[in-house]
């Protein structure tokens, strides 16, 4: 998980992360965005055309004398407008209007534009609370050679470190439990994921003209649909394995019998000098993807990427806060990747105190060279040469991305224990299981590596304690007899 370095001229000097040229994300103020600009969805679907204006004053000035004119389309759909085709009658309730999905735009203007110069000057309007470039972030990772026998010796190792086949045994987890997944997409016809994958989105929407010169845009990159399929990544696949694999040739998916919603919001891309493709993803497009997973049901969000702090402008809103604050507020359980820049930063949206930031350990229980450290770290799990799917067969997969899943499926079984136990949870609630339950790393216990490793029977059992300790403290009911 990195971020791009190449050059982006149109941009701040402070900002070392490539952002796509002629792109502003425009957040306004609370009781001040227009209603009659269309949603993305909309104009994407060529239903409705982007607005050429925003407020008939000094953003529509400001932005034609610095770039020229520009185009403008609402970044989010009402969650109450979804499958209804309300085409440009969107709804927003309270939630998304105090959280600001409903009040943010992207705008693109012509790509020669200064879009930094852009950003910092409508920063300066009171009706704007926030403007940024549209950052774009890249998932690399290691893919080997396909299953070979040799591989049997040791091919339950990583789940036995998490006990994860006895937490199964314990909770054999739900369908009902989703498990959003945002990544680079899936593969649907995988045997060990038959069944497992409910309907999804691709929220992927990248021009050639978007992407610096060397590097290439591979198969369906311009359009969203409902087709979260990948033909080149993995990384998404990768992951669906590790929580919810069937068990025919690796372990059995630590998420048990939850089911998965795939949201592909990560375009296939070949960067110079690299043979194997990467999932290349904009802000836009990533935070579309997890409002859609809110939206449409998932309980706990995987999301194995991240955008490092240290790389984006201090004057830019940090990515995703506003769509972790909606997921939060509608129930979500949130766990992001660290980061793999084996150094002691913050990655976003891990960093974020309501997501459980996980970092990796290796194949010994120690934490990982390239594990990205902090004190928001929450625990790690394994994360060196995991034994996942592939596209069309099976890999080993190696980063905090693939640390990430463990936790994930995790979740998913607490949510599960918690619901047969009739039993409300929310995302303090896992969190702070999850961390308590840890095994710890020893008497070198590392800093920044959170609370220890992922344990995933003993997770459950804190979580029996915690429920059994609060139904103790209720009141007896008496029934409603009246002794006067």
């Amino acid at each position: 998980m990195t971020g791009i370095s190449l050059a982006a001229a149109w941009n701040s000097p402070e900002d070392k992360q490539y952002s796509l040229p002629g792109a502003v994300m425009l957040k306004m103020a609370l009781g001040e965005a227009p209603q009659d600009i269309p949603a993305l969805r909309e104009v994407s679907r060529k239903k409705l055309s982007a607005a050429t204006s925003i407020d008939g004053g000094p953003i529509d000035r400001i932005t034609s004398e610095l770039a020229g004119g520009f185009r403008a389309c609402r970044l989010h759909s009402a969650a109450a407008s979804l499958g209804a085709g309300n085409g440009d009658r969107e709804q927003f309730d309270p939630i998304e209007e105090a959280t600001g999905l409903a009040r943010t735009f992207v705008m693109r203007v012509p790509s020669d534009a200064h879009v930094g110069r852009l950003c910092e000057t409508l920063r300066q309007i009171p009706t704007v609370e926030s403007a940024s470039p549209n950052y774009v972030t890249a998932l690399p990772f290691d893919m080997q050679a396909p299953l070979t026998p040799e591989d049997n010796d040791d091919i339950r190792a990583l789940h036995a470190m998490v006990h994860a086949g006895e937490a199964l045994k314990y909770e054999p987890g739900d369908r009902s439990v989703r498990i959003g997944l945002i990544d680079s997409g899936i593969s649907e016809n995988h045997a060990e994921l038959q069944d497992v994958f409910s309907a999804g989105y691709d929220t992927v929407q990248l021009d050639d003209r978007d992407v610096a010169a060397g590097v290439h845009l591979l198969g369906d990159h311009r359009r969203k649909d409902s087709n979260p399929t990948d033909d080149y990544v993995g990384h998404g696949m990768g992951c669906a394995g590790i929580i919810a694999a069937h068990g025919l040739r690796i372990p059995p998916g630590i998420g048990g019998q939850c089911s998965i919603l795939p949201l592909r919001a990560l375009a296939a891309a070949r960067l110079p000098g690299k043979d194997k493709a990467v999932g290349l993803g904009a802000i836009s497009d990533l935070d579309m993807a997890l409002k859609l997973a809110v939206d449409l049901g998932a309980k706990v969000i995987n999301m194995s990427f991240g955008t490092d702090d240290s790389a984006i402008s201090p004057s830019s809103p940090r990515p995703h806060a506003d769509t972790i604050e909606y997921a939060v507020t509608r129930g979500c359980i949130l766990v992001a990747a660290s980061g793999n820049n084996g150094q002691e930063t913050r990655y976003w949206p891990a960093a974020y105190p309501e997501v459980i930031a996980v970092g990796a350990v290796d194949r010994n229980g120690r934490p990982a060279g390239f594990s990205t450290r902090g004190e928001h770290v929450a625990l790690c799990a394994p994360g060196e040469k995991v034994l996942t799917t592939s596209l069309r067969g099976y890999q080993h997969a190696t980063g905090t991305s693939f640390a990430a899943p463990f936790v994930s499926g995790a979740a998913a079984l607490l949510v599960a224990h918690a619901h047969r136990r009739a039993f409300p949870v929310d995302h303090r609630i896992i969190k702070r299981v999850l961390m308590t339950s840890a095994r710890p790393f020893g008497l070198d216990s590392p800093t920044g590596c959170g609370t220890g490793i992922l344990d995933a029977k003993a997770a459950l059992q804190a979580l029996d304690r915690e429920i059994d300790a609060v139904l103790d403290e209720r009141p007896e009911d008496d029934g409603g007899a009246d002794d006067g």
